[in-house]
């Protein structure tokens, strides 16, 4: 062959390579319709490559539909299908369906209602990171040494209330640039300030733009600080006189009711007029009227206190620690209900105590033996039952009540949940289950209505999320708490795969973080010195918050964002 058909020959290779390679790919050429119906049969891992290929499958791999059907598929519809209520009718392709039915929603109704308009790839994020336990952390100090009585925390819509006695009460925001919000001290005409013992937000606060808060002080009183968000200021609306009965170890508020126990426990129900926030320019309020007082002999410390308005009157609901005979410790709660005008329209009492002082989990009659490890009659070491006994009821290190939760933990690594039945004819708490997961001593829980609990270890360095929706009564329930299912571990540090974690990296970017910044956080949670829990914990949507403590005195509030 001469060199110039040599040559010819290999030009018409390189044309017909050439026009291999720029032959349009027949994906590119589908409808956007049609490839968001194959985007909808990928999993999160490889919907997340998608967005790589090109600005075309980078905006089709953001449809806000199709992370909204991904959403209901995934954390909606698995729970709405246990409820026998409710109807799902699933259409032909149920990758792409989702329901219009806002019920169908529960508790995510309000992302779906009204003029919402949700972010459904960041709100299907945030759940995963939930589920899999990961988040940045970082840390806010809030006091260079150690302050007794300890700090009081509370956290509502994203604000973390503070009190004690050197700084008095501070907001702090818990999202985007935590900043502090606003600050006022306690301290009299006098300079005096007597240490604050009790800390409560009014759930129904932030409809005018203003928080109300109660705290109550160790010298029997009690104060009402309202913190408006326009102009961060808070002021103290009303200061009730010290009480007679001593220390405030509880207080509750729900506009226009409040309540306050004592150490003493002397349970006291006030109400305010109602018109005195419908006013303008009212500097201070008027007192609040006293609805009603009891006297209970049987509450113990840890105790929650809840209360429920209703259209003839408010109920104040009391969970409480109840020390028993041989059997250590269980709980207990008290319903009172009065009404308006301040008459007693009922009081309930019920505890999770069995026939005959029972132990909770075993139906053997209670003896002595159990409190030691030998057995009196054999001197054998004693079973694993036995010593199952010498714990079950130990006594709560914290406690926290969202009807139908009462959920406890324990010293001995463990937790309990309850469960509340109130109904008009009768108060009663179900059997403890009792939880495993936690490999040290638990110092502080929190549950929400859903059934979504964070605890929190002694020492601080090990926190876990839980599913306790429904208990665990059923064997499916059963089945998870034993595989482990039931709770996953809080893991700032986890090394998980790029298919793990390719929803974490699109959160990065989608929070405008990169990479490198949030390793920057994880290296400064590994230098941290902050290794105890002063035993609170709370949480939202988007955060976990812990009051942690360095053995020098030195305390901050650590974040763990799921964003």
């Amino acid at each position: 062959m001469s060199k110039r058909g040599h040559d010819e020959y290999l030009d018409s290779i390189r044309a017909s390579k050439r026009q291999r390679s720029s032959t349009v790919d027949q994906l590119s050429d589908l409808s956007d319709e049609l490839v968001l119906r194959v985007f909808s049969f990928l999993t999160d891992s490889e919907l997340v490559l998608c967005q790589r290929l090109s600005h075309k499958f980078q905006a089709l791999a953001e449809d806000n539909q199709l992370w909204k059907a991904r959403y209901y598929n995934r954390f909606v519809k698995p729970r709405a299908s246990r409820i026998p209520a409710l109807n799902l009718n699933d259409g032909p392709n149920q990758q792409l369906n989702f329901s219009s039915k806002t019920s169908i929603w529960l508790e995510d109704e309000h992302l779906v209602s009204g003029d919402c308009q949700t972010n459904w790839k960041r709100q299907y994020k945030l759940r995963h990171n939930w589920s899999k336990g990961s988040c940045a952390v970082s840390e806010i100090e809030v006091a260079k040494e150690a302050v007794v009585p300890p700090i009081l925390v509370q956290m509502h819509c994203g604000v973390i209330y503070m009190a004690d006695q050197t700084d008095g009460i501070r907001a702090w925001s818990a999202r985007g640039e935590r900043r502090l919000i606003g600050q006022t001290t306690f301290r009299d005409s006098k300079g005096l300030t007597s240490p604050p013992t009790s800390l409560a937000i009014d759930p129904s606060s932030d409809q005018n733009g203003a928080t109300r808060i109660i705290i109550g002080f160790e010298n029997g009183v009690f104060c009402i600080y309202r913190l408006d968000r326009s102009t961060s200021q808070f002021k103290c609306m009303y200061k009730h006189a010290p009480s007679t009965s001593g220390v405030i170890s509880a207080v509750a508020f729900l506009w226009p009711y409040a309540s306050t126990m004592t150490a003493t426990q002397q349970l006291s129900l006030y109400r305010f007029d109602d018109s005195v926030e419908t006013t303008p320019g009212t500097a201070t309020w008027d007192p609040p009227r006293l609805l009603h007082s009891l006297k209970s002999h049987t509450i113990w410390p840890p105790l929650s206190t809840v209360l429920k308005s209703s259209h003839n009157g408010i109920t104040v609901s009391v969970a409480y620690s109840v020390p028993t005979y041989l059997s250590g410790w269980t709980v207990g709660i008290q319903e009172v209900k009065i009404s308006p005008t301040g008459s007693l329209i009922s009081s309930r009492l019920a505890t999770a105590i069995g026939e005959h002082y029972r132990p909770l989990t075993f139906a053997a009659p209670p003896m002595m033996h159990h409190l030691s490890v030998t057995s009196a009659t054999s001197g054998s070491i004693a079973t694993s039952n036995t010593l199952e006994l010498r714990h079950i009821h130990s006594k709560a290190t914290s406690l926290s009540y969202s009807h139908p939760y009462l959920l406890v933990s324990h010293s001995d690594n463990t937790l309990t949940l309850y469960l509340v039945s109130s109904t008009s004819e009768k108060l009663s708490i179900s059997a403890g289950s009792r939880l495993w997961g936690h490999t040290s001593s638990v110092s502080g829980v929190q549950v929400g209505g859903r059934g979504k609990a964070v605890s929190v270890s002694r020492r601080g360095d090990e926190l876990r999320v839980w599913e306790l929706e429904g208990g665990i009564t059923s064997s499916a329930a059963r089945r998870r708490l034993v595989s482990g299912k039931l709770s996953v571990q809080i893991r700032p540090h986890s090394r998980m795969s790029a298919s793990q974690n390719s929803l974490d990296a699109v959160s990065q970017a989608v929070a405008g973080r990169s990479p490198v910044a949030c390793a920057t956080e994880h290296r400064s949670e590994d230098l941290s010195e902050l290794t105890l829990s002063r035993g609170w914990v709370g949480f939202d949507e988007e955060n976990v918050v812990v009051l942690k403590e360095q053995s020098q005195g030195r305390q901050a509030l650590v974040f763990y964002d799921f964003t």
